[in-house]
């Protein structure tokens, strides 16, 4: 089973870069399976960066809770109507299966067939000798099931309903037994008996059985010609005989067309919910057109594998892919505050340092390992660093980043210092993205002091297109503060010329005025030196929020 590494939801370049270069190391190491995901598309910056380091973008991953396609049985037996059960028995007996689907000539499921149902066609009816001895089949199919050849062939493909009569009476107590039932739908069955085939070809019964290997006369064969009577020769006794044309029959009659299948893309615990209560056998896992693509049964549903998880960037459930309450976490790798949510049911490997970007640790997790990272890798894991580090000027920034970073830079080959220029010049968020997407590109919600708010942050060359753009980013604000049930959402943006950023609030109260920054409008700050969400930015709310709910206590 695949182990996804993840960065955190609204994946920015440090996030992604880490997750690459991570699932790199535990390939070579003692994660052969494991995988980048991210939960969106790379921004203009990280393309770039993906497309300079020659490294594919994480997989899309938007929901890590398993579907039902996860856990069904790919390409599973399946029989068509119009085969036999004869056929479709011993496929099923062949592969140890007990039902299958029933699939028309583009493979959409129009039933399902259990081995009760199919044992029934031969045994049904048990108290009605007529019924019994009736099977619905074609005399091509009778031959093609008794390994057999035609003496004189009538009409093979055409579907009758036939009652089966064995010649092994006298011959005046089967001619007086035979004249009871309509000739057209008699196959009689019978060894070298002419005292029986005779009768038989005079009476014109639809079809002659000749069993042991024997053939019929050629004077016999001339009449059965005349009278329009097909004739069969069986390599078996009679008793096989009889007993494959019964297994010859149509598996039609015994298909279930009340029958209930399962989305491939269903969460398997809305399957287990919609399936508790229904008794079938299998149940066919379809695409939106109903084609089959495997199918599953109540015990998979019942304990399924927990999807395994790798988490990059992050250490906190709110901010990590849908699904992940109910993953296995199995490592964890970041450099920000540890948020308390994360439970697991054995000791995982945790690293936290404080350290200005996740890429350093990955990097020093190479060189832990006695590994040199690919010159792509190498590039990818700098590229984190210069992201979160703002090319080392951020107050985040550590001795360990630098020397990390100059490491880097000596394997992959490349002016880093020409190379960030680049990076920050390309990709603005603010020219390239809507209102709605800047302010949740690189978005991280918090909860402080029982205040639940979002930060997101962007970097720019200046703020001349934030001017422009004011009013609607902060309406974007609102909505998003809206739609995910916060108090309130904040947009830094930060200028990496200046190194100095733009506070903007979808709405503030009396508690704002604590900041000690200027104030330009309404719900924006001026904020020289400020760089950091994690180290900067997020302590001055915190203080902010802590004062607020200490005047809430008082009054």
């Amino acid at each position: 089973m695949t182990t996804f590494v993840f960065g955190h939801r609204n994946p920015d370049t440090d996030a992604i870069c880490s997750a690459i270069a991570y699932a790199d190391l535990l390939q070579q190491t003692h994660r052969p399976d494991a995988l980048a995901a991210c939960c969106g598309t790379p921004n203009k910056r990280t393309e770039y960066v993906l497309k300079r380091c020659g490294l594919p973008a994480p997989r899309i991953v938007m929901d890590v809770r398993p579907e039902v396609i996860d856990l069904c049985a790919r390409e599973p037996i399946t029989a068509k109507r119009g085969e036999v059960f004869y056929e479709v028995y011993q496929r099923m007996k062949d592969h140890e299966v007990r039902a299958v689907p029933i699939v028309d000539e583009q493979r959409k499921v129009v039933g399902l067939l259990s081995l009760l149902q199919l044992m029934d066609l031969i045994f049904r009816d048990d108290a009605d000798p007529l019924k019994t001895r009736t099977v619905k089949t074609s005399l091509g199919k009778i031959r093609e099931i008794l390994c057999g050849s035609f003496q004189n062939e009538l009409h093979p493909e055409q579907l009758d309903e036939l009652l089966v009569m064995v010649g092994a009476m006298s011959a005046g107590g089967f001619t007086e037994r035979m004249q009871r039932f309509p000739a057209e739908r008699l196959i009689v069955v019978c060894g070298d008996r002419p005292t029986i085939q005779l009768p038989a070809i005079e009476h014109g019964v639809r079809a002659l059985v000749v069993t042991g290997g024997y053939a019929l006369s050629d004077g016999l064969v001339e009449l059965a010609k005349s009278r329009g009577v097909a004739v069969i020769q069986s390599p078996y006794d009679t008793a096989t005989t009889t007993m494959r044309i019964k297994s010859s029959q149509f598996i039609d009659s015994a298909i279930d067309t009340e029958f209930v299948a399962l989305p491939a893309k269903q969460p398997i615990e809305e399957a287990r919910i919609k399936t508790e209560r229904i008794n079938e056998p299998i149940f066919p896992v379809v695409n939106d057109a109903g084609v089959l693509l495997g199918v599953v049964t109540k015990s998979d549903l019942i304990n399924p594998p927990k999807p395994k998880l790798v988490l990059v960037d992050h250490n906190e459930l709110s901010q990590a892919v849908t699904g992940a309450e109910d993953a296995e976490i199995l490592e964890v790798l970041d450099h920000h505050l540890i948020g308390g949510s994360l439970k697991s049911t054995q000791p995982i490997r945790f690293i936290n340092e404080p350290l200005g970007s996740t890429c350093t640790l990955v990097a020093r997790q190479f060189r832990s390992a006695g590994l040199t990272p690919t010159p792509g890798i190498a590039l990818c894991m700098a590229s984190g660093i210069i992201s979160d580090t703002l090319f080392l000027r951020s107050p985040t920034t550590t001795l360990i980043d630098s020397e990390i970073l100059s490491w880097l830079e000596s394997l992959c080959k490349v002016n880093l210092q020409q190379y960030a220029k680049e990076f920050f010049e390309i990709g603005s968020a603010l020219r390239n993205c809507s209102p709605e997407e800047v302010v949740r590109e690189d978005c991280k919600e918090f909860t402080e002091h029982g205040i639940k708010f979002s930060i997101s942050q962007i970097e720019e060359t200046g703020f001349d297109l934030f001017w422009d753009r004011k009013d609607q980013l902060r309406t974007a604000l609102e909505e998003l503060c809206e739609d995910q049930k916060l108090q309130f959402s904040a947009l830094l943006v930060t200028d990496v010329v200046s190194n100095g950023s733009l506070l903007l609030l979808s709405k503030e109260s009396e508690a704002w005025d604590e900041i000690n920054y200027p104030c330009l409008d309404r719900g924006l700050y001026e904020l020289p030196d400020v760089v950091s969400r994690k180290k900067q930015l997020l302590p001055l709310l915190a203080q902010v929020l802590r004062s607020t709910a200490t005047s809430s206590n008082r009054s």
